[in-house]
């Protein structure tokens, strides 16, 4: 099911342990259920527990969305649509996030976090918009770590065949992201009621 090339990676981060699960998912170049699924293979055979994998993963998955927060920050959109492109991250992922974010505030952190396309990109207009550090990190945290244990959970069900998770996680991720998808829709007739109120 995977490349050669992705199959080399999970195999020498194994060799780290927890910092090699941290260092795949704060580099982002394979796609953070795999790695996660990969720590839970790993906790099947006793290379690492379960908890040192959470704490190893929410960690990792954080500074890749810190990365991106302080790309938005200090690069903004002219280095995003320069550069973006080897972020695996195209001017359409932008447009969209940018889009969410003015809309739903800093609200979406969390739930944009269980979208397909809006996760890739949500930290960046956060960052371009400057929120504080604080409202970042918590809603980061908030929506990463369910998501870690989540997959390392499958991973480590699936043992030997964790390369399956893709179909093994799908009815657990579609849920979620139509709760969130409601979660936002909720949010927003909240913020229309108090606006109407206010006038």
């Amino acid at each position: 099911m995977f490349s050669d090339f992705v199959t080399q990676i999970l195999t020498a981060l194994a060799d780290l342990g927890y910092f090699g699960v941290a260092i795949g998912l704060a580099i982002e170049i394979i796609p953070s259920e795999i790695v996660l699924a990969y720590a839970g293979y790993l906790i099947s055979r006793g290379e690492i527990n379960y908890f040192g994998a959470i704490a190893a993963g929410t960690l990792g998955i954080l500074i890749a969305q810190l990365i991106l927060y302080w790309i938005g920050a200090y690069g903004g959109r002219p280095f995003l649509l320069k550069y973006g492109k080897y972020l695996l991250i195209h001017e359409r992922h932008l447009d969209l996030a940018e889009e969410w974010f003015n809309k739903y505030g800093a609200g979406v952190i969390f739930t944009g976090r269980f979208i397909p396309v809006i996760r890739q990109a949500i930290s960046i207009p956060a960052g371009i918009a400057k929120m504080s550090y604080f409202k970042f990190i918590f809603f980061t945290l908030l929506a990463t770590i369910p998501w870690a244990v989540l997959f390392i959970f499958l991973g480590e069900r699936l043992a030997s065949n964790w390369a399956q998770i893709d179909d093994v996680a799908a009815p657990y991720v579609k849920p979620v992201t139509i709760i969130a998808i409601i979660i936002i829709v909720l949010y927003i007739a909240y913020s229309m009621y108090r606006k109407k109120k206010k006038a």
